[in-house]
């Protein structure tokens, strides 16, 4: 049963990076080529923000791994020795 729960997650997490990935393709390669007129922009952010976005979500990620790290070292600290 907890195999299955892994499984199920991991397939959502899979499916949610695909869709990411599919949306952002369009966005930066498929969408300039596209007449600015079309209906098709109404469905995508600014093209600002194609920039924006990974730059902080690249941030955000880079900070959680250096907290992590940081807490994982704290937690493993050794107490000095005392030399009398």
């Amino acid at each position: 049963q907890e195999m299955g729960v892994d499984q199920l997650v991991g397939m959502g997490l899979v499916g949610f990076s695909l869709l990411i990935f599919t949306y952002y393709t369009l966005w930066v390669i498929v969408l300039p080529f596209v007449d600015s007129t079309h209906v098709l922009h109404s469905y995508f952010l600014p093209r600002e923000y194609a920039v924006i976005l990974p730059a902080v979500a690249g941030l955000v990620l880079v900070l959680c791994v250096g907290t992590f790290i940081v807490v994982v070292m704290w937690k493993n600290k050794k107490p000095a020795k005392k030399t009398d």
